[in-house]
């Protein structure tokens, strides 16, 4: 992340992030590893990390990872969650400014917060920190919002309370904007249906974990969960909703 607004706006909602934000699907390692060549002897610097869910990925693929995170509550939490793993470390870093030396990592991970980054300063650095045969994969969890009555809802509900959702929602890169940010290095992109079922609770804590919405003692705060309520109520099954994805992943070498 590259300014103050972007590498604090989650400070407050580190909780809320750690417990309800999505993971991201193994099937999408699976890909990186049979259609790229990615392996566990690469170390991964994983740029960005947050809360370390886009790290847990591969330390479950037993990888080693250097999470990079610039919020120290967020880098705080990855460090509580994983740092008894000894293939996990972390730096205080940004993606235009990652600490790491030059050509000392085989991939650069960039999960959720990419979209928050200068992306010519952070092109720059990933490579700058790869080595020659390295690669960078940019993914996120892309929320669907169409398709059932739930994602509709919950999709008009963000536009009507949201603080600056419509500004953030913008921000994430389509596929012509990722092809040229890789220019003549891109090597492919590939999509992965992803979901969470989630009761009630957890459907406030992941609205709340958004940066957009409004915290306590914001006047949209409490309309805001009222209307929450109602949509959860009106389109929940055996006490669930489905809070679908697609994870869309673009990976190359950042020349």
């Amino acid at each position: 992340m590259t300014d103050l607004q972007s590498t604090e706006r989650f400070s407050n909602r580190v909780d809320n992030y750690v417990r309800y934000r999505p993971d991201y699907p193994r099937a999408m390692l699976q890909w990186l590893e049979h259609e790229h060549g990615v392996n566990p002897r690469w170390l991964v610097a994983d740029i960005g990390a947050g809360t370390g869910i886009s790290s847990k990925l591969f330390l479950d693929g037993d990888y080693k990872v250097i999470a990079i995170e610039p919020n120290a509550a967020m880098r705080g939490a990855a460090e509580r969650w994983l740092g008894h793993d000894e293939h996990f470390r972390s730096l205080d870093g940004r993606a235009d400014a990652t600490g790491l030396a030059a050509a000392s990592v085989d991939l650069v991970s960039v999960a959720q917060a990419f979209h928050w980054f200068d992306q010519d300063a952070a092109r720059h650095e990933f490579h700058r920190i790869l080595r020659p045969h390295g690669l960078a994969a940019i993914y996120w969890n892309t929320r669907r919002l169409v398709g059932t009555p739930f994602l509709e809802g919950y999709e008009a509900l963000l536009v009507e309370y949201g603080i600056d959702y419509t500004s953030v929602a913008e921000r994430y890169g389509d596929d012509d904007m990722m092809r040229q940010w890789f220019g003549d290095g891109f090597r492919g992109s590939a999509s992965f249906d992803h979901r969470q079922l989630l009761d009630y609770d957890a459907l406030k804590g992941r609205l709340l974990s958004s940066s957009y919405m409004p915290t306590e003692g914001h006047p949209n705060h409490e309309p805001m969960l009222v209307a929450l309520r109602k949509l959860f109520d009106a389109t929940a099954q055996d006490g669930h909703i489905s809070f679908d994805y697609d994870t869309r992943i673009f990976v190359g070498y950042p020349g």
